[in-house]
């Protein structure tokens, strides 16, 4: 790869700083630590890889890199039973006979053309998304997103490993496939089990943790900047009380989100504790932790937020 092509394929920001501005530009509030995780991703051309709890951001910085960087997303959304025809590639079986079928029709006709046709040529080839993600037409680096790896099967990840290492990708009728441009590679992981080391050692890894107030409070102004101020603290304030409940599924900053839209439709321009429980079922997902909190908890979980001063941690999954 020519040193031009280099460039060409990572636009890489020059400084942990230019990453955190081209997050912000798309709306999404960055620490150091995970810039200079996302810098070295771009400027080593490494695989990032993402874990955390769900709804923490992790899929959003695959999204907002491709805006930031001007190119494609391509996403894989992982899941059980995920194999390489839906992941890599498959061939196209209906072009396939249909060709057979009308070479055969061809030379019926007229048994001096040659009936003989390669099924197993490019143009029978149908490209998912890990093989788009290295298509040597490409004009520049697209940010691949393969999404909460851990739901699918542990052998799956065989498939990666060729990529990540060396982002090419071998079909056996067609040969090596060579990134010209090797992608930004995002990984996920919710951590519902354990991604194997040997995939984990090609890629740089970086826990996404719930964020502290300030960060919070930040991510909820650049996001809907129409919130009123007071309502986006007291959001932020209670949010953070919640995670500190008892709860089967503690809510994330996608709910956080969620919930100062809904209140926003609502016309609230700050937090009452009937309308908190009226909407808690954007927040909380089980029934069981809407019931806990519900009432009176409710009213415990307000004052407390609204007594307590800024969170200077986010709560470790």
């Amino acid at each position: 790869m020519t040193a031009a092509q280099t460039d060409a394929a990572a636009p890489a920001p020059v400084s942990v700083e230019d990453v955190q501005a081209l997050l912000r530009d798309q709306a999404y509030i960055t620490d150091r630590g995970l810039a200079i995780a996302i810098f070295l991703a771009l400027k080593l051309q490494r695989p990032l890889f993402l874990e955390g709890e769900a709804g923490v951001g992790k899929t959003e910085i695959a999204r907002a890199l491709a805006a930031g960087l001007d190119t494609d997303l391509i996403r894989l959304q992982c899941y059980e039973g995920l194999d390489v025809n839906h992941a890599v590639y498959e061939w196209n079986h209906t072009r396939q006979l249909l060709e057979i079928r009308l070479m055969e029709a061809r030379r019926g006709a007229d048994e001096s053309v040659d009936a003989d046709i390669d099924v197993f040529s490019p143009q029978f080839l149908i490209k998912r998304p890990l093989l788009e993600a290295i298509d040597e037409s490409r004009d520049r680096a697209p940010v691949l997103l393969i999404d909460e790896l851990d739901r699918a099967d542990e052998e799956f990840e065989g498939f990666l490993l060729e990529l990540l290492a060396d982002y090419q990708i071998t079909i056996p009728e067609l040969g090596s496939f060579h990134a010209a441009y090797p992608p930004v590679v995002v990984i996920t992981s919710n951590r519902t089990r354990e991604v194997h080391d040997a995939l984990k050692r090609r890629c740089l890894y970086y826990w996404v943790d719930y964020p502290d107030y300030q960060k919070e409070l930040q991510i909820v102004t650049a996001r809907l900047p129409d919130a009123p101020r007071q309502l986006a603290q007291q959001v932020t304030s209670f949010i953070q009380e919640l995670r500190d409940t008892e709860l089967y599924k503690i809510p994330g900053v996608s709910e956080t989100l969620d919930w100062t839209s809904a209140l926003m439709a609502l016309n609230m321009r700050q937090l009452e504790p009937e309308v908190i429980d009226d909407t808690l079922g954007i927040m909380l997902k089980y029934q069981d932790d809407i019931e806990a909190v519900r009432g009176e908890p409710v009213r415990s979980l307000l004052e407390r937020s609204q007594n307590r001063g800024p969170r200077r941690g986010g709560r470790r999954g």
